[in-house]
């Protein structure tokens, strides 16, 4: 299995998240990519089992700019093979906290992929332990979940 994790990140913090999501989905055996979200094709989408899609929120709850363009890009693609996930890291001070997540969330569905129902929302930083925990728990049940989603699928093909 194959998995990337694309990101943006301006301060720090959604990248902090995807090198922690990477450690553990490598802890797992699973080969991970990490590239941010301006460097990745779209084009190679298609070479990964799963997709984590990782963004902070800009301003009242936009997509950054460096997320516009792919963003376009893979909501016209249809990624029926895909598991993905979504998270990012945001401020409480802004009124629609981690709002980013929740676009993204909604543009994968759209796509075809299977879409893990949970997100990872962060205020700021991993700076914690507990937040460090935060993530290897929600790489951890991601990957039970799409697990149990590819047995769902061999156990209706036979």
């Amino acid at each position: 299995m194959k998995a990337l994790i694309a990101y943006a990140s301006m301060s720090g913090n959604t990248e902090d998240m995807a090198t922690i999501l990477k450690q553990t989905l490598e802890e797992k055996g699973i080969d991970t990519d990490m590239l941010e979200l301006d460097e990745t094709s779209v084009e190679s989408l298609s070479l990964y089992d799963y997709i984590l899609i990782g963004s902070y929120t800009w301003g009242d709850g936009d997509l950054p700019y460096e997320a516009e363009d792919f963003y376009d890009q893979v909501s016209s693609l249809e990624l029926n093979h895909a598991k993905a996930a979504v998270f990012g890291s945001g401020d409480y001070s802004y009124p629609k906290f981690c709002q980013a997540v929740h676009i993204f969330h909604d543009m994968l569905k759209t796509t075809g992929a299977s879409v893990f129902p949970e997100t990872l929302k962060m205020e700021l930083a991993p700076d914690t332990d507990e937040d460090v925990e935060c993530c290897k728990e929600f790489a951890t049940s991601f990957l039970t979940w799409a697990s149990l989603s590819e047995k769902r699928v061999e156990n209706h093909v036979s």
